[in-house]
């Protein structure tokens, strides 16, 4: 009886184990580098807020099921860096303009994807991977006369200054999305009806949901966010530079897995979703921290991310 009501609490809870997981990995680290403290776990968690802004949009796209991914997070990283970064230059009041028309662009190019796999009915994975080669070629054509050297003050102060001295701007920037995703999810017509969505395309149909305009929705918003986070991303590293959201691609995926979403659609956690963005940075901070070589870090999270998508599937399907 225990038993049960214990497994119970974990499928309701998915995230749990993205947080075990997380805790787990910060306390091995802490004694491995001789620096544990919980400065260290803020340091950790501020990287994993860049990681968190695109997967979320990732995990709703993910949610749509029918095997939905957004493989043209990588290239909208990249371009709204570059555009951004060029347009703002520096000058804070230039953000006022920039920054819709950049997040504006990643709606665009979102529906575009939505349209392929929607109405063109070309899988997910192969219409935002093409998509991703002709954000490439926009990106190609802008960095040709990019010239922007300087971060604009108010980006930087948002991406670095601590409130107190202690608590991160940008960490509770994120923690109100999480809020802003749940309730979304739960409480309103269009979360409930993505939710349905992926788990039953027929019987949301049936049910009258608009199931192309929710797929729609959830591609759209998954390019504003990743937009959203090449704009953050380039206050940084201070600036743009070519490949600079390649790493985020499959960490988007991997990070929504392990927080407890399923593969297979129907169900998201967002809470679980920046556990396991953290869960990711601490691997990759703990490969750092042994000396490991960039192809050998990048060996290893390709292995874990084939792993953890192997795994879900697999019991999915049980």
């Amino acid at each position: 009886m225990n038993t049960n009501f214990s497994l119970k609490k974990i499928y309701h809870y998915p995230w749990i184990w993205a947080l075990m997981g997380t805790l787990i990995m910060w306390i091995l680290l802490g004694i491995f580098s001789g620096r544990f403290s919980l400065e260290s776990l803020i340091t950790i968690s501020i990287s994993a807020c860049f990681l968190a802004v695109m997967a979320f949009g990732q995990m709703l796209v993910v949610t749509t099921g029918n095997g939905a991914i957004d493989l043209s997070i990588a290239g909208m990283i990249t371009l709204s860096a570059f555009l951004s970064a060029g347009w703002v230059n520096g000058n804070s009041v230039n953000l006022i303009w920039a920054i819709p028309i950049t997040l504006l662009i990643g709606g665009v190019f979102g529906f575009l994807n939505s349209l392929s796999v929607v109405f063109l009915k070309i899988p997910p994975m192969i219409a935002t991977l093409g998509m991703n080669y002709i954000i490439i070629t926009f990106i190609m054509l802008v960095n040709k006369n990019f010239r922007a050297f300087n971060i604009a003050p108010v980006l930087l102060a948002f991406t670095r200054f601590r409130l107190f001295g202690i608590i991160p701007i940008l960490l509770l920037f994120i923690i109100a999305l999480i809020v802003l995703c749940s309730l979304v999810l739960k409480k309103t017509r269009f979360g409930k009806s993505l939710l349905a969505l992926g788990q039953n395309l027929e019987a949301a149909n049936i049910a009258g949901i608009n199931t192309n305009l929710m797929q729609m929705f959830a591609y759209c918003l998954s390019g504003v966010l990743a937009a959203l986070g090449g704009i953050l991303i380039s206050a940084r590293v201070g600036g743009a530079f070519l490949g600079l959201g390649d790493p985020y691609q499959l960490q988007t995926v991997a990070s929504v897995v392990v927080g407890g979403t399923l593969i297979s659609g129907g169900r998201a956690v967002p809470i679980g979703t920046f556990f396991g963005c953290m869960f990711l940075i601490l691997l990759t901070t703990a490969m750092q921290v042994a000396g490991m070589k960039i192809g050998g870090q990048y060996i290893i999270t390709g292995l874990f991310i084939i792993a953890v998508l192997f795994l879900a599937s697999k019991n999915e399907k049980q």
